[in-house]
């Protein structure tokens, strides 16, 4: 049988806002375990929650980056359930009244556009972590991650791969750094994806689907997706039926396997938040939101290949990533040459990143030095091994490039006189070569040049070396 794989799916996104949702508690990640809790979030009881405004405020911009329908009364709900890392035994979320509804993302996969509906975002909080031990010890619980922010991005069942998913998913991180409103650290946790995954006969109606969780990298959800779509057809075609559960995902045995029986919403009870107000957003507040609105990445692309002539494979990649796209374009105003800049962010900048495994979120490096550098190899004052050698000083240790070239020499030579010495004595080392440039052999010409480069050590300004090869070879004898 043929069947066609049918994807809808959650991603929940942690907000990188200062406290929780709640509380006053930090929301920092990576600090000492249970060192950022408090009776609220701990779900001591007859403590009341207080609604964090920036949590809000976070939610309806990604909303309006998603062309979505900002409801005006919103309220909370609690869905209620019993797990090791839930302290309250319920969650506050929204079911019946989320904030955002009715969106749109496009995608591109295979130079084919497709429109993906969001069907709703809405607010709710984290649950805690569990840390299993290697040896069997035990489980351990951190409750630090409790309480903090999440906005979760349900989408129609509009995919249909495993790439139109990954393709999504990048376009999502790009809205969300670009609006500062998370950190899309999928390794750290903050940016999880759960993949509903159902197959049915091509035209059919949609088959019973299962649910993979927690998947926190995009090699990780294609191969879910890629072993849940063969699991379920081996099963189909045998004759058996698919069990509605929730599954969960083995990255290191490239498998998944059952967690539970998959929870409908009436199995959470859910009832409306008595603790918490309904929230009304105004005109007024949704106009303010608005008018703070960033430049997103799709933008940025746009703006970069038709205003300053880059190519868009060049726009993409410097557009992943907001730091990188910041620095570009603070290296074009301060010197005019947005190629080279380009160049610069899209080779050696992202090299040094990957060579030093640091994220480029948080790399600082003067764009001021690296205009300098550019200016310096546009006009040739230095060479290209030059240049890329300062780049590396500049970006590793900070170094003033003026000086770094001085104190290592590496300034060009353009000294009419001390190139017309290296080019005699090269003439004087290679008289065959003079003989072989006479008779024609054009590369005797590339070879005398490279050795005067050599015995100027590589400094030597190649159009002056070349023009004075030239003169002195013209006025030799054989």
């Amino acid at each position: 049988m043929n069947f066609e794989t049918v994807i809808g799916i959650e991603v929940h996104a942690e907000l990188n806002t200062k406290s929780k949702i709640f509380c006053a508690c930090a929301a920092a990640f990576g600090s000492e375990p249970n060192t950022q809790v408090c009776p609220i979030c701990s779900g001591y009881p007859g403590t009341l929650p207080k609604l964090n405004e920036t949590v809000v405020e976070y939610a309806m911009k990604l909303g309006l980056a998603l062309s979505c329908k900002i409801t005006r009364d919103c309220n909370f709900d609690r869905k209620n359930y019993f797990y090791p890392d839930l302290p309250k035994a319920y969650q506050i979320s929204q079911l019946y009244f989320p904030i955002c509804a009715d969106g749109i993302l496009e995608i591109e996969v295979n130079g084919q556009k497709k429109s993906i509906g969001i069907r709703e975002i809405h607010i709710e909080e984290d649950a805690g972590k569990l840390v299993h031990s290697s040896n069997g010890g035990g489980t351990l619980i951190d409750f630090n991650r409790a309480g903090v922010p999440l906005l979760e991005i349900v989408t129609n069942p509009d995919f249909r791969s495993g790439e139109e998913v990954t393709a999504f998913i990048e376009r999502l991180r790009e809205i969300m750094l670009y609006l500062g409103i998370c950190d899309c650290k999928m390794q750290e946790g903050s940016l999880r994806v759960d993949v509903n995954l159902s197959l049915c006969e091509t035209g059919g109606a949609f088959g019973t689907r299962t649910e993979t969780k927690n998947l926190n990298s995009l090699k990780s959800v294609l191969r879910a997706v890629q072993y849940e779509r063969t699991r379920q057809t081996g099963i189909l075609s045998s004759g058996r039926k698919i069990i509605q559960e929730t599954r969960r995902w083995d990255d290191d045995n490239n498998e998944s396997y059952p967690m539970r029986s998959k929870e409908n919403a009436q199995d959470y009870r859910y009832f409306p938040e008595p603790d918490l107000p309904s929230l009304y957003i105004s005109d007024e507040w949704i106009k303010k939101i608005e008018e703070t609105f960033p430049e997103l990445a799709h933008q940025k692309r746009e703006r970069f290949v038709r205003d300053l002539g880059i190519p868009f494979a060049q726009a993409e990649i410097i557009c992943k990533s907001k730091t990188s796209a910041d620095l570009f374009e603070a290296i074009v105003q301060k010197c005019s040459n947005a190629v080279e800049a380009a160049n610069l962010i899209t080779g050696d900048i992202l090299r040094l990143v990957n060579d030093t495994g640091c994220d480029i979120e948080k790399i600082s490096v003067s764009s001021e030095k690296l205009a300098y550098l550019i200016e310096l190899v546009v006009n040739g004052k230095i060479n290209r091994h030059a240049y890329r050698e300062t780049i590396d000083a500049v970006f590793l240790h900070d170094a003033n490039p003026k000086d770094y070239i001085a104190e290592k020499g590496l300034f060009v030579v353009n000294d009419d006189g001390i190139i017309t010495q290296a080019v005699e004595q090269t003439l004087a080392e290679n008289p065959s070569a003079i003989s072989d440039f006479k008779s024609g052999n054009e590369k005797a010409l590339a070879f005398l040049m490279g050795q005067t480069m050599k015995n100027l050590s590589g400094k030597g300004d190649p159009v002056s070396v070349k023009r004075i090869l030239l003169k002195v070879l013209e006025e030799t004898q054989c």
